[in-house]
């Protein structure tokens, strides 16, 4: 088959289009065949060995992918034919993968592979950030960075379907439309965020969406009103903030962690739990991803380098076979 292979962490750039051997599945395994990639922020940074889970060189790239199952092994609960995606933090981007059936989720029958494709890590991301982590309930106020991004504008989708009145952050006047369209009730610029915010709701917000970090971390913590918390999705700004923790006693205000990776290492069935609660959502067509751009497999690097420059309005896939 074919693949993306990353061989020294020299950026998108060094990734290598190869042969590599297909995979074969074991109990419990699925093997897809993969009709379209995701491209996420974690696969840049393993490009650079910058990401938190690093996996033994040389490896085949790619987090998540849609397309059919075409091979299963003993006591699978997946079917031949079967319209699946899966999220498996590597081996996406080939023409085969294979991933257990903890990773695996059917694919509503009204819903394309290619938007399928862009599904799984940023909604489940945000859904465990906004749903698990933090408890939000209808009515309630929340300020998303980076809306108009993959993760972003996943925050943007999912608190519009769960009730929420979502404020979305943004750098320039096209993601400012991106984001009016998919449903924002108030949009303001990055620069001068925090005045234009509390200008709307003077008493705050009542969360934080970040996956953005750097040095509008503070004017975030700014925002909250009383008892509200700022959830840490990434750092897409590059740097790390700091925080001088005394701001937290001031409004009794709390920054929470948002590890979706993680959890689901300490809860194998957390991905079929949640594609459950938010299948509804899916099916109807209010969690559709808006997709900046699509590449052919082999053009993966500059895929991946589309998410360096800062412009990607939603999300980038990469289709490697088409639906039929």
């Amino acid at each position: 088959m074919k693949a993306i292979h990353v061989t020294r962490l020299d950026g998108p750039e060094a990734v290598e289009f190869v042969d590599a051997e297909r995979p074969v599945p074991g109990p419990g395994e699925v093997l897809i065949e993969v009709a379209v990639a995701g491209v996420t922020f974690p696969e840049l940074l393993q490009t650079r060995g910058m990401y938190q889970v690093r996996h033994e060189l040389p490896f085949v790239l790619g987090s998540e992918a849609a397309g059919t199952v075409v091979e299963v092994g003993e006591g699978s609960r997946f079917a031949v034919g079967d319209r699946v995606a899966a999220i498996t933090g590597k081996g996406t981007f080939a023409e085969y993968l294979v991933a257990a059936d903890q990773q695996t989720v059917k694919v509503p029958d009204p819903v394309s592979l290619a938007h399928a494709a862009g599904m799984p890590m940023n909604l489940l991301t945000a859904d465990f950030s906004l749903r698990v982590r933090g408890n939000v309930q209808p009515g309630q106020t929340v300020l998303v960075h980076g809306a108009a991004g993959g993760l972003g504008s996943a925050g943007v989708q999912l608190a519009l379907a769960m009730g929420l009145e979502v404020v979305a952050v943004v750098s320039t006047d096209d993601k400012a439309a991106m984001v009016k369209e998919l449903g924002a009730h108030h949009v303001v610029k990055a620069e001068g965020f925090k005045d234009a915010v509390l200008e709307i709701f003077p008493d705050g917000v009542d969360v934080v969406y970040d996956p953005v970090g750097g040095d509008r971390f503070t004017d975030s913590l700014r925002c909250l009103k009383r008892f509200g918390h700022l959830q840490v999705l990434g750092f897409t700004a590059g740097e790390i903030p700091t925080v001088k923790v005394n701001r937290l006693l001031l409004k009794n205000i709390s920054v929470v962690g948002v590890a979706w990776g993680e959890a689901t290492r300490g809860n194998p069935n957390l991905i079929a739990e949640q594609w459950e609660v938010i299948s509804e959502h899916v099916a109807a067509g209010r969690l559709n991803p808006h997709i900046h751009a699509t590449y052919p497999l082999e053009q993966a690097g500059a895929a991946i380098s589309e998410l360096d420059n800062r412009a990607v309005l939603g999300k980038v896939l990469l289709e490697v076979k088409p639906e039929a």
